[in-house]
């Protein structure tokens, strides 16, 4: 996988590969990036995203991961927070915007 760059704010959809079974298939999850923390090979990235009902779900990924095939950036935002935890209150549209 090459190297994209993200930051916090950032609206993204990893293709995360799952194994199911003897299956492996590439599952995309679209959400913000509410948190980047790490260094080295231990970085990892939390992504938020609003799911059926209204459910937040939250995912966190290693920046440095075989099962990652691509990280496409859909929408940039600046936003003054290095970790945009004041998401997870917002409700309804709200929720979905930076």
């Amino acid at each position: 996988m090459e190297k994209t760059e993200f930051n916090v704010g950032d609206t993204i959809t990893v293709f995360y590969t799952v194994l199911e079974g003897d299956k492996t298939r590439v599952q995309p999850f679209t959400g913000i990036v509410i948190a980047k923390s790490g260094s080295g090979n231990n970085k990892t990235f939390t992504v938020r995203r609003i799911s059926v009902g209204q459910i937040g779900v939250e995912r966190i990924f290693r920046e440095i991961s075989p099962n990652i095939s691509k990280i496409v950036v859909k929408n940039t935002a600046k936003v003054r927070r290095a970790k945009i935890y004041y998401m997870r209150k917002r409700v309804g549209k709200m929720a979905s915007k930076v």
